[in-house]
């Protein structure tokens, strides 16, 4: 009966954080101290709410398969730790020159790439689904241990930032529930096989929906009052965001028609255009670093990236698949109205 809700909460995740974003400024214009210290908190356990079921879906054995999909991995490792946080600092820079909590929360964005929306609309867009579920494993681990050197680099000088402190939240809010949901995944498949495991998996994003949705309404309410203080420059951060998955999403296109095959372009695309929002949203959310308001540009993300991933699909089935041009489509469109 709850599996229901929970599969709409996912499905309607773009409403969600809107309305969750808009309750917790709102909210928290009228909240006192104490009640933020008890937002505080819960924060915590909601991350592990939010990031727990989605490490379920993850199958991380896919990182032993990487040889045989050395093409497209490889390229999606230069482009997501190579070119996207080059185009991130230059954004930053251009954007946030004076609020490194909003630069910080870019970093986050361009740091963790691949999510679940990986695999989902490679497939749907007729990609190298294999190649793709290959790519999110290698990405993920590789953002683990390459996150701290890079943000150390990046933002050591502008605010009170302890490597050692973000080790420990990622053990907290990624290894720890990484472990957990490998533990959870085999004993679900022994008990139910893959077809009931598959049957389950839309329940989990529902519950990680549910995550995101309390985290967002918290991180707004605590930053609130520091948000809302110059609500221009905070509806602004939204620009840069578009800008950087409007690049990136242009140079995994382009990489990917010179160097692989159609199905396999497919999937480095959407392997550099997708991030991982859920884990930067628990990195910027978690207690100590990094300041709060860098939790703003990730919810924002939020409402970038799926249309993003829907309109390089339909790109994919109304432009490449049938052989026709954009000037075609789009004359077919207006022709119609």
């Amino acid at each position: 009966m709850i599996g229901a809700p929970l599969r709409a909460l996912k499905k309607n995740l773009i409403y969600v954080v809107v309305g969750s974003l808009a309750a917790g400024l709102f909210v928290g214009q009228f909240i006192g101290p104490g009640t933020q210290s008890r937002l505080q908190t819960a924060i915590v356990p909601v991350l592990f709410v939010m990031i727990y079921p989605m490490m379920i879906t993850i199958d991380l054995q896919e990182v032993f398969s990487v040889r045989d999909h050395a093409g497209p991995v490889g390229a999606s490792l230069i482009v997501n730790f190579g070119i996207a946080p080059v185009v991130a600092v230059g954004l930053a820079r251009l954007f946030f020159a004076g609020d490194p909590a909003y630069a910080i929360g870019l970093y986050l964005i361009a740091l963790i790439p691949t999510s679940g929306m990986t695999a989902a609309w490679t497939g749907l867009a007729g990609g190298d689904l294999e190649a793709a579920l290959v790519a999110i494993a290698v990405n993920l681990v590789a953002a683990v241990v390459i996150l701290p050197l890079y943000l150390s680099a990046l933002i050591g000088g502008d605010v009170g930032f302890d490597p050692n402190a973000l080790y420990r939240q990622l053990a907290i809010v990624v290894a720890i529930p990484m472990v957990a949901g490998n533990l959870t995944r085999r004993a679900l498949l022994s008990r139910y096989g893959i077809e009931g495991f598959r049957r389950l998996k839309p329940t989990f994003g529902g519950v990680s929906s549910l995550g995101v949705m309390l985290i967002v309404f918290i991180a707004m309410a605590i930053r609130s009052e520091s948000i809302l203080a110059d609500p221009l420059a905070s509806a602004i951060t939204v620009v840069p965001l578009v800008l950087f998955y409007a690049i990136i999403l242009v140079v995994g296109t382009i990489i990917g028609r010179a160097l692989l095959s159609d199905s396999q372009s497919v999937a480095l695309v959407y392997a550099t255009s997708m991030r991982n929002l859920s884990i930067a949203l628990a990195i910027a959310a978690a207690p100590g670093f990094p300041p709060a308001e860098s939790v703003l540009p990730i919810a924002l993300a939020y409402l970038v990236q799926p249309p993003l991933g829907a309109v390089y699909m339909q790109y994919r089935r109304d432009i490449v698949e049938e052989g026709r041009t954009v000037s075609e489509v789009f004359g077919g469109w207006f022709g119609r109205s």
